[in-house]
């Protein structure tokens, strides 16, 4: 049976890439290893987006992974723009990911610009930090 076209899994992705979550960055969030480091960033803003903490620390490199997360449930993430990336495909062990998170805070919008780090670990692409707020 196909899910409802109003059900979590058929929304289109948090992300922006127009296609419903299960399609999208949904298996990443279930444990699927992410196959680019920009599928990843998605990824972890859509997990940002949902609210789960349990992608964003398994996705986080271990050697700067924080003990625990908090999110602001407060904070509603409205989209995403990726600018910039470089290296972070099939056969790289590092890449970059510049882009724009769109966010409202206490009903003002605001926005994360950030230029991410990812590297590979046992073969699994994981968030190493922000190279510098670019803003």
């Amino acid at each position: 049976m196909r899910p409802r076209p109003d059900s979590p899994t058929e929304r289109p992705c948090p992300c922006g890439r127009g296609v419903p979550l299960a399609e999208c960055c949904g298996p990443f969030l279930a444990g699927e290893p992410a196959p680019t480091a920009e599928a990843l960033m998605r990824s972890r803003y859509t997990a940002f987006a949902v609210g789960d903490r349990s992608h964003l620390l398994r996705t986080w490199h271990p050697d700067r992974r924080p003990a625990s997360l908090t999110l602001d449930e407060e904070v509603r993430w409205t989209g995403l723009e990726i600018l910039h990336t470089g290296g972070g495909g099939f056969l790289h062990t590092a890449g970059t990911v510049e882009f724009r998170a769109h966010y409202v805070d206490a009903g003002v919008p605001g926005t994360l610009h950030e230029h991410s780090r990812f590297v590979r670990v046992d073969g699994r692409w994981s968030y190493l930090d922000d190279a510098g707020d670019t803003d």
